[in-house]
């Protein structure tokens, strides 16, 4: 199983996310080709229900202990509640207009 793939299972068995975001952002950093070493997640999840920032921050580490020891370099992580995400999203966003075609 890739490092990613691992990271979304143990989230999504952990946090039983409404919404989960994994995405891998070695290929901006100075590192192999292919490298599963830098990630940025993104969850929502009823488990943040009244807790602050760092203690949503180490939940999410003590989740990945693993992978921290030993294939992630670097995560960045973002945690909501169900209505923040709501509030910071607005929901999906709009097409952008048509620019051109048949017309």
């Amino acid at each position: 199983m890739t490092v990613q793939a691992t990271i979304e299972k143990k989230l999504a068995d952990d946090y039983k996310p409404l919404h989960l975001e994994v995405i891998n952002e070695s290929s901006n950093h100075n590192v192999p080709e292919g490298s599963e070493s830098h990630f940025k997640v993104v969850v929502v999840s009823p488990a943040f229900t009244g807790k602050n920032l760092l203690a949503r921050h180490r939940m999410i580490n003590a989740t990945l202990a693993d992978e921290l020891k030993e294939a992630i370099h670097a995560l960045a992580i973002h945690t909501y509640t169900e209505d923040e995400w709501k509030e910071e999203s607005a929901g999906a966003p709009m097409s952008p207009p048509c620019l051109g075609g048949g017309k």
